[in-house]
C-alpha cells in the first residue's frame, strides 16, 4: 500500500483539509496556549508587576515562570493539538489514525524505538564529544532536583510535542497535499519549507540569522524522504523524539527555544556554530543516515517513490481505511 494513496480510502475533499487545518491550528495556537497565559497572569501579579509589561521572550518567559514551569506549560499546548488532530482525522476525514502513521497493517514500534535510540545515542555522543573537545563552552548546569522534574517532563511530554509536529507535516499535510496534487514531490517539498517557516520566530534565528533556515527546512526534508520511502511515519517519529529530548536533558543555552534545567549549558558565541551545527548535520549527517536506513530497510525505486504520481485507486467499501479502526 502507499503511505499518501491511504487517504484517498478516507474523505478528502480539500475543504476538509482547509477546515481541518484551521480547527487543528485553533486547538493548538488558541485552546492549548490557555493554561500558558493563566499562569502568565498569576505570576505577574504575584510579583506586583503590570501586565503591559509581561514578557514576550523566552528567555523573559522562563526567567518569569521556571524553565521546568514553562517547559510544561508549554508543552501542553502540543499535547492539545495532537487531540485536536486526532478528532479532526476520525470526525473530519473519516480515517484512521493508524493510516495516517504508516502504510503498514499495523504500526512498526520497532522501527520507532531503532530510530529513537539510534539517533538517541548519535546525538548525545556528539554533545559528550563537543563537551571533551571544547569545555571552555560549557559550564556544568547540573541540579539533581531541577533535572529529575527535567526528566519527567521531558519523557512524558516531548514526544507530544514532536509527534504532533510528524502528524501535522509528514502526516496530515503530506497526505493531504499529496492527494490532491496527485504526486509525492509537492508535499515533500511544500511540507518541508513550511516546518522549516514554522521555526523563523525561534530565538536561534535571531542570534545566527536566516542561514539557520537551512537546517530547519533541511531537517524537513529529511524526515520528508524517511516518511515517503519507508511508507510510514515510524523512522520520523523516533528520529524527532530522540533529537529534541536528548537535546533536552543533556544542553541549554541562553538564546535557543528550549531552555532547560539540562546538565550542560552552552555559553559559547552562537555565530561560531554555523558551519559545524548547521551544515554538517543537513549535508552531511542526514545523508549517511539515509543511506543505513535504506540498507536496513531494504528502500528502492527512490525517484518512484519521492517524484511519482499518485493515483486515485479504484475503491472498495470493503477496505476502506477511513473505517478502520486499528489504531
Amino acid at each position: 500500500m502507499d503511505y499518501i494513496k491511504q487517504a484517498f480510502y478516507a474523505k478528502h475533499d480539500a475543504w476538509r483539509y482547509i477546515v481541518g487545518l484551521l480547527l487543528v491550528i485553533v486547538a493548538w495556537q488558541f485552546i492549548g496556549a490557555i493554561p500558558l497565559l493563566i499562569a502568565l497572569v498569576m505570576a505577574v501579579f504575584k510579583q506586583g508587576g503590570d501586565l503591559n509589561n509581561t514578557p514576550s521572550d523566552i528567555a523573559g518567559l522562563t526567567n518569569l515562570l521556571g524553565q521546568n514551569n514553562f517547559l510544561l506549560l508549554m508543552l501542553i499546548s502540543f499535547v492539545i493539538g495532537l487531540i485536536g488532530l486526532f478528532l479532526v482525522v476520525k470526525f473530519i476525514h473519516q480515517q484512521s489514525f493508524k493510516s495516517l502513521t504508516t502504510a503498514r497493517t499495523k504500526v512498526d514500534w520497532k522501527r520507532i524505538l531503532f530510530a529513537f535510540f539510534f539517533w538517541g545515542i548519535i546525538s548525545s555522543a556528539m554533545v559528550i564529544l563537543d563537551y571533551k573537545l571544547a569545555p571552555e563552552d560549557y559550564v556544568w548546569n547540573f541540579d539533581l532536583q531541577k533535572f529529575l522534574v527535567l526528566a519527567v517532563v521531558g519523557i512524558v511530554l516531548l514526544p507530544f510535542q514532536t509527534s504532533f509536529e510528524e502528524y501535522l507535516f509528514r502526516g496530515y499535510l503530506m497526505q493531504g497535499i499529496g492527494v490532491m496534487a496527485k504526486n509525492r514531490w509537492l508535499p515533500l517539498v511544500i511540507t518541508s519549507v513550511i516546518f522549516g517557516v514554522m521555526h523563523i520566530a525561534n530565538p536561534e534565528v535571531e542570534k545566527l540569522g536566516y542561514v539557520i533556515m537551512v537546517y530547519y527546512i533541511g531537517t524537513g526534508f529529511f524526515l520528508g524522504i524517511i516518511t515517503l520511502m519507508d511508507e510510514g511515519m515510524e523512522l520520523a517519529l523516533g528520529f524527532h523524539a530522540a533529537n529534541n529530548l536528548f537535546t533536552a536533558l543533556l544542553v541549554t543555552a541562553d538564546w535557543t527555544a528550549l531552555q532547560t534545567d539540562s546538565i550542560l549549558k552552552d555559553i559559547s558565541e552562537p555565530g561560531e556554530m554555523a558551519l559545524g551545527e548547521i551544515f554538517v548535520p543537513v549535508f552531511i549527517i542526514f545523508p549517511i543516515l539515509l543511506f543505513i536506513f535504506s540498507k536496513m530497510y531494504k528502500w528502492n525505486n527512490w525517484n518512484d517513490r519521492l517524484f511519482g504520481k499518485v493515483e486515485a485507486p479504484e475503491l472498495d467499501i470493503t477496505t476502506q481505511i477511513g473505517n478502520d479502526t486499528n489504531v
